[in-house]
């Protein structure tokens, strides 16, 4: 399957796609310092969900997808030099509007990150609007 959307991402911050199939899509992302938020080497929430996020969107893989929203839960951290997986799983259409359930990973199998997201196809780009 070909990638449709999000193709300039910032593989570095977001993660790199090792999988993608219908209606799902897997993303690995290493953390690196310039993630790091303080002196324990702990990284930023928001790169984790970057990498989910992009793993919604590829999920989805439509050129005009964007996100709606997300309700996500941080269940472990991670630190500068982690691997993570996020794996994402599109479980309802509905119109316009797509569910993705996504789950993320460390490289021993613990669960670090479970997120809803609600993603919308537009009939043209979001800033075409």
């Amino acid at each position: 399957m070909v990638l449709k959307t999000h193709l300039a991402i910032n593989q570095s911050l977001c993660g790199h796609i090792l999988s993608l199939a219908e209606g799902m899509a897997v993303v690995k992302i290493t953390t690196s310092p310039e993630m790091i938020a303080d002196d324990h080497q702990l990284v930023h929430g928001g790169f984790i969900f970057g990498a989910a996020d992009y793993a919604a969107m590829a999920a989805v893989n439509d050129p005009h997808v964007v996100l709606g929203g997300a309700e996500v839960k941080f269940l472990k951290p991670s630190k500068a030099g982690d691997s993570a997986i996020l794996t994402a799983k599109v479980t309802e259409v509905n119109g316009k509007r797509r569910r993705v359930e996504v789950e993320g990973v460390d490289e021993g199998g613990t669960k670090i990150f479970t997120g809803i997201f609600t993603c919308f196809v537009l009939e043209k780009h979001v800033l075409d609007q």
